[in-house]
């Protein structure tokens, strides 16, 4: 059994487990249980492990691809246009009022424009 990762936060443990699972990767998660008492031990953090010690790259590849498929680039903060308050570049949405911000994929983003264009 090879540990692959580890995070305080068990649903993303649960998220990897069963992108590897899909992809026919046997895992099991160590210290799924200990994340629900309150301890804050790193050492006891879920942590993902895969049964087939042949199998380490292609998960860890796996991995690699959907944490930077999903990764949002850094930038300046948006500021919303209903409510003022400014958000950080990689939210979608203003954090106070739920306004949907800029996105690549709409035409006003191209603009330039830091306003947000709906809202929720």
């Amino acid at each position: 059994m090879i540990e692959l990762l580890r995070y305080r936060d068990l649903t993303r443990v649960i998220y990897f487990r069963d992108l590897l699972e899909e992809a026919g990767i046997r895992t099991f998660i160590r210290n799924e249980n200990l994340s629900n008492t309150g301890v804050s031990i790193p050492d006891y953090f879920p942590a993902l492990c895969i049964l087939n010690e042949s199998e380490q790259q292609v998960a860890m590849d796996l991995i690699r691809v959907d944490l930077a498929a999903n990764e949002k680039p850094s930038g300046p903060e948006w500021i919303c246009g209903d409510c003022q308050e400014s958000s950080p570049a990689n939210f979608d949405t203003c954090w106070n009022c739920g306004t949907i911000g800029l996105s690549p994929s709409r035409p006003d983003a191209e603009s330039g424009s830091t306003q947000p264009s709906a809202r929720l």
